[in-house]
């Protein structure tokens, strides 16, 4: 009897270490700060955003509408800067550090990537008729709270998800990731506010971001607003390699 006791006791403790240890380093499992790097190919930019300073390159400067461009949670945006600059030569294109990446300060929370876009929003809306935005993984969170939240021409959002707070729930079944989890990202629940044109990006191999999780965002939209396309053979990290990924999105952009 005090055996078994005993046996329960200490599974208790290390099932609550491994719930303490996941609710500490959760963001460290979610965000891949890239270092600070630098272009010939856009103008750095620095906006003071609730106390932090971010890095925001901005490429055509200018012109009288805007594309702004949310990254990956491990992508440098530096490295996307020479194809949709060149892509969207009438449209200023913003390529967002987020704070922690890049060389802007601060760490990365979702509280705080979504009170940064709406800064970054408002920043540059005085400066251009009409803002878009891309985003991509991560950033598919970033940019459709933005499009929820301010009035955007079209938003595009590449291999998106539901719910962080789904998947790593579903990731981690045996833990309680609601409880602990607090950047939860859930872009479900503003699918059906979004009024404006939207195109979906889906790897059709993509091992991070199920399947079924970007059908269930699709599903929330209003089928009159969004536009879907599937990458035959491309997974989460190479579908921006596909030969027909930037004429989508030049086609929808510059529509």
């Amino acid at each position: 009897m005090k055996f078994g006791i005993v046996v329960i006791s200490i599974a208790v403790v290390l099932y609550s270490g491994l719930c303490l240890l996941l609710y500490l380093k959760q963001r460290t499992l979610l965000y891949y700060p890239t270092p600070e790097s630098h272009t010939d190919d856009a103008e750095l930019i620095r906006l003071e955003s609730t106390g932090e300073t971010l890095n925001i390159w901005q490429a055509n400067p200018g012109q009288p509408h805007a594309i702004v461009y949310f990254g990956g949670n491990g992508e440098n945006v530096v490295s996307t800067i020479p194809d949709l600059g060149k892509l969207f030569p009438h449209h200023t294109v913003y390529f967002v550090h987020y704070r922690g990446y890049g060389g802007s300060t601060g760490s990365p929370s979702e509280k705080g990537l979504f009170e940064d876009a709406l800064n970054i929003y408002d920043h540059v809306r005085a400066d251009h008729r009409g803002i878009s935005a891309i985003g991509r993984s991560l950033g598919s969170g970033v940019a459709i709270h933005l499009a929820a939240h301010r009035q955007l021409e079209k938003l595009v959002m590449v291999t998106p998800f539901d719910s962080i707070e789904r998947l790593a729930g579903e990731a981690l079944r045996l833990f309680p990731v609601s409880l602990l989890l607090r950047d939860k990202y859930r872009s479900l629940d503003l699918a059906p506010q979004i009024a404006i044109p939207t195109l979906i990006l889906i790897a059709e191999q993509d091992e991070v971001v199920p399947r079924a999780s970007t059908d269930r965002l699709v599903a929330a939209f209003d089928p009159a607003r969004v536009v879907t396309h599937v990458f035959e053979g491309a997974a989460h990290n190479t579908i921006g390699g596909d030969p027909d990924y930037l004429s989508r999105l030049r086609e929808f952009l510059n529509d």
